[in-house]
């Protein structure tokens, strides 16, 4: 007869939370180890802002560009991390054959997306630091209650967490790398990043307007560069965006 406690601790799954945090920081080690990642998340969002932030490239109506930019790059850092170098990671992890693997783990579903989710915010703290200091380096001068503009990360990180999962989760590997940069592309044209959307016809700002990286962008500005209060309808498009985006790639989501 084997004494008790012989095979002790006791086989079985790990609780939840302690799953989910290990595999959020395994998801923060690779990312932050991808020089590709990185390039996208950090380099690209610092050169805009010190070009057009030094450089009249683009007419901002007058007063400091820094403090027109600096929002929408922050607006930016978020959408590379949780949208474009998300998908693109996640994709490829489903081409070959790591998300199957996960599959076969206790780890749910949901658990994965709270788990990436959670190592996007950590990256996202790195990246808000980083453009913070250069932008004040440049001049910036922040105006508003930090409260709203947490609020307003959050909700954007977890809409465009979403909407990364939804398209790594439904397409193809290629075709999330080729859709993913061909969105970016467009939304950094034309999402309020650094060019005013009053620069659009009206028409066009009305369907702009409700992209969640023009609600992103506008609701940080009014708040650090206007000083405003709580921006209650971007923070309403952002809850729309990450309600939709998580429940459908929660629903369609494969993982192989």
């Amino acid at each position: 007869m084997t004494a008790a406690g012989t095979y002790s601790p006791k086989p079985g799954a790990a609780p939840l939370t302690r799953m989910i945090a290990a595999q959020a920081v395994l998801e923060t080690k690779m990312l932050l180890r991808n020089g590709e990642q990185l390039l996208l998340t950090v380099i690209i969002p610092t050169l805009l802002l010190v070009l057009f932030g030094t450089v009249d490239v683009v007419d901002l109506g007058g007063g400091e560009a820094v403090d027109f930019l600096a929002p929408g790059i922050l607006a930016l850092a978020v959408m590379s991390t949780a949208f474009t170098g998300q998908a693109i990671a996640t994709g490829f992890e489903r081409r070959y054959g790591v998300l199957k693997r996960l599959a076969s783990s206790p780890l749910p579903r949901w658990g994965l997306m709270t788990a990436k989710t959670l190592s996007v915010l950590v990256t996202e703290v790195l990246q808000v630091l980083l453009v913070t200091v250069i932008a004040l380096t440049l001049g910036w001068s922040p105006q508003g209650s930090p409260v709203p503009v947490f609020l307003l990360l959050v909700l954007g990180t977890a809409a465009f967490s979403g909407l990364g999962l939804l398209m790594a989760g439904t397409l193809k590997a290629e075709a999330t790398l080729a859709a993913a940069n061909l969105v970016f592309l467009l939304l950094l044209v034309g999402g309020g990043v650094v060019v005013p959307l009053d620069r659009f016809p009206d028409a066009a700002q009305d369907v702009l307007g409700l992209l969640p990286i023009a609600a992103l962008s506008e609701g940080l500005r009014d708040v650090l560069q206007h000083g405003a209060g709580m921006p209650w309808g971007n923070l309403g498009i952002l809850a729309a965006w990450a309600v939709a985006g998580l429940a459908a790639a929660g629903r369609f989501f494969r993982w192989e």
